[in-house]
């Protein structure tokens, strides 16, 4: 009886980690920007006229903090203005870290 409960007890702890786990992932997806900051559009990409939109996706500490941030999109001439940018932005503070995904877009305009 004694193992039966353990048992049941170490699964119930297991599925609690897991969900634990699992749900910081979608947290700042959740969360608006407080403050963003312009990406410095690169002079090389300016003279090839190379615009358009680089998809990022920011790593967000509890206090809305970027804390890392990656490319899943976009030029490559673009993505490393567009990840220095984003470093620099605060997101709402929420209860844990997780994940965002945001779009930079650079445009030569007119």
């Amino acid at each position: 009886m004694a193992r039966c409960t353990s048992m049941v007890l170490f699964h119930t702890l297991v599925l609690g980690t897991m969900l634990v786990l699992s749900a910081p992932a979608h947290a700042a997806g959740d969360r608006s920007v407080v403050s963003r900051v312009a990406p410095v559009y690169p002079e090389l990409a300016k003279r090839m006229k190379i615009s358009g939109q680089v998809k990022v996706e920011a790593t967000v500490d509890a206090e809305g903090k970027v804390t890392a941030v990656k490319t899943v999109s976009g030029s490559k001439m673009l993505a490393p203005a567009a990840e220095e940018a984003v470093k620099k932005w605060k997101f709402e503070a929420g209860a844990g870290a997780g994940t965002a995904e945001v779009d930079v877009t650079f445009s030569l305009g007119g």
